[in-house]
């Protein structure tokens, strides 16, 4: 039976370096793995060539007879390279939830090193980790969200236990099961043969420290849930979307890790008038007819308080006024909006019989503007 190429299997060229050829081993081998594969029966096929292929590949004296000689040059090395037949890997771990990644990590070392002796070393259980964030969202009335707030919250928290100061229990000695290492060794048989395999050890959960007495407030976890109200100041500007972090405020960290963090996530509720864009503030002003006709001195309100504004005479619907700088002072961005004025004539629906003879008059008097005489013309040539 003609076997493939081994370069071609690993998918690398032939001045391939071993860093490459060990790489490649690692993808095709999750690639082809038959626990992640059942639904292909070709899986193991494939896995085996490439099982035979890294063996070779990986010596520098089979290579170098491959290279020579061809498969010739290296006839039964894939039965005889160390790594096993296929049965016992299956057998090994039936029923048994496989991380092909820790399986792989033994054979290198973690994969960041060179090629181990089989016996990977794991990360410390024991370790200090730090603690989970915590996100609580946090509505805001638009006057809060554009001036700033100081707000009290109400959060329940992972804390470590006061009175066993996090250990979760009295009276420490060294776990007689890990040893204190906090991981246990068991030899595993694997398609790459033997090998010992580190987990977290049972009896301590990874600390390699035990106590004679259980800690009876947090019942020997070391940690507690706690109901803490803590003051925060939003600064003004915020908007809905924004998120702040308050340091340090999250759950307890684990081995004496430092906290996590909380996260406020804010939603801002719309205003009866005004409405914001960015920093900029906007208001709809009514005007009465004779308003945008003659033109008026009129108070409005802004964020910051009344303001006393000139309108135009002749104002239409829809015309703008900026004020400048009365719009959102933002602190995070350093940036002060402006705030737009936006008119809005409003007609009247009924009219006295005084109004109507006023309007009459009115209507008898030259009231033609430009624009109207250019669509008169307009209608004129189109009739």
């Amino acid at each position: 039976m003609n076997k493939k190429d081994y370069y071609e299997v690993l998918g690398v060229a032939k001045d391939a370096s071993e860093k490459e050829i060990k790489s490649a081993f690692r993808k095709k081998a999750k690639q082809y793995h038959p626990d992640l594969n059942k639904d292909n029966p070709a899986a193991e096929e494939k896995f085996k060539e490439v099982q035979e292929a890294y063996s070779v590949l990986s010596d520098k004296n089979k290579r170098s007879q491959y290279d020579r000689f061809g498969h010739a040059g290296v006839s039964g090395a894939g039965a005889g390279s160390g790594f096993g037949g296929f049965s016992g890997f299956s057998s090994g771990f039936d029923g048994v939830d496989i991380d092909l990644d820790d399986i792989i990590d033994s054979v290198f070392g973690g994969g960041r090193g060179g090629f181990s002796s089989g016996f990977g070393g794991g990360r410390s259980r024991n370790s200090s980790r730090r603690g989970d964030d915590l996100l609580i969202r946090v509505d805001l009335s638009f006057m809060e969200s554009v001036h700033g707030t100081e707000k009290d919250f109400d959060l329940d928290v992972v804390e470590n236990c006061k009175k066993c100061k996090g250990k979760g229990g009295f009276d420490e000695e060294t776990c007689s099961t890990c040893h204190g290492s906090g991981t246990v060794t068991s030899e595993q048989h694997t398609l790459f043969g033997s090998f010992l395999t580190k987990t977290t050890c049972p009896d301590c959960k990874g600390k390699g420290k035990t106590y004679k007495r259980k800690c009876s407030e947090c019942h020997g976890t070391g940690k507690i849930t706690e109901n803490k109200t803590i003051t925060v100041n939003i600064p003004a500007g915020i908007n809905t979307g924004d998120r702040l972090r308050v340091a340090g405020k999250g759950n307890a960290g684990i081995n004496g890790g430092e906290a996590g963090d909380l996260y406020l996530e804010f939603h801002v509720k719309s205003h009866e008038y005004f409405e914001r864009e960015g920093d900029d503030i906007y208001l709809e002003v009514p005007l009465t007819l004779t308003e945008a006709l003659l033109g008026c001195k009129k108070i409005i309100p802004t964020i910051n308080g009344n303001l006393k504004l000139t309108v135009p005479s002749g104002t239409s619907t829809n015309d703008k006024q900026r004020i400048k700088g009365r719009g959102v002072d933002n602190k995070n961005r350093h940036h002060k909006g402006n705030m737009y004025v936006v008119f809005k004539v409003a007609m009247p629906k009924k009219l006295t019989r005084e109004q109507k003879k006023l309007f009459e008059k009115l209507s008898k008097t030259d009231l033609e503007t430009k624009e109207i005489l250019e669509f008169d013309k307009f209608t004129e040539k189109n009739a």
